[in-house]
């Protein structure tokens, strides 16, 4: 079921594009990001800072960044891509917490040149909460920057 809520006078509403919020008793259109509409289902996290990834298959461990992340998957910038449709097992480091947040299992979906996008299938119980935390504080520290900054109100 799609329903709209509210968050510090900002009105999320699922299946239309872009953000509402509220000001002075009006409602405003900004965009999520100002050169293109936002079409996804879940918002996706733009990073300012990447952060460090460990993965590893059967044969092969290797490190990257993190280049953007979503309570579903992320996109990895690093030097070894594994092939479309690998199973991995990620460690995101991220500056929330010391200890490395778990992915016990994520598919490859996507490979372009040194970057690749991960699905994750299999995510502990209180990693996933964290993983969950961490993409909405991050959400809303965007969507506080777009207000301030008034980008794409019209």
């Amino acid at each position: 079921m799609d329903t709209a809520f509210t968050v510090n006078r900002i009105a999320f509403r699922p299946r239309e594009r872009g953000i509402h919020s509220a000001t002075e008793g009006r409602l405003h259109w900004a965009t999520v990001e100002s050169t293109r509409p936002y079409f996804r289902h879940h918002y996706r996290v733009p990073l300012a800072v990447q952060y460090p990834v460990m993965f590893s298959d059967a044969e092969t461990i290797a490190e990257g960044r993190v280049m953007n992340l979503t309570v579903f998957g992320c996109a990895i910038e690093c030097t070894c891509v594994a092939p479309q449709r690998t199973t991995l097992r990620v460690r995101l480091i991220l500056p929330d917490q010391v200890q490395s947040l778990p992915v016990e299992e994520a598919e490859v979906r996507w490979v372009q040149g040194n970057r690749m996008g991960l699905q994750f299938h299999k995510v502990e119980r209180a990693a996933d909460f964290r993983l969950h935390g961490f993409v909405w504080d991050r959400m809303v520290e965007r969507l506080r920057t777009i207000t301030q900054e008034g980008i794409s109100i019209s």
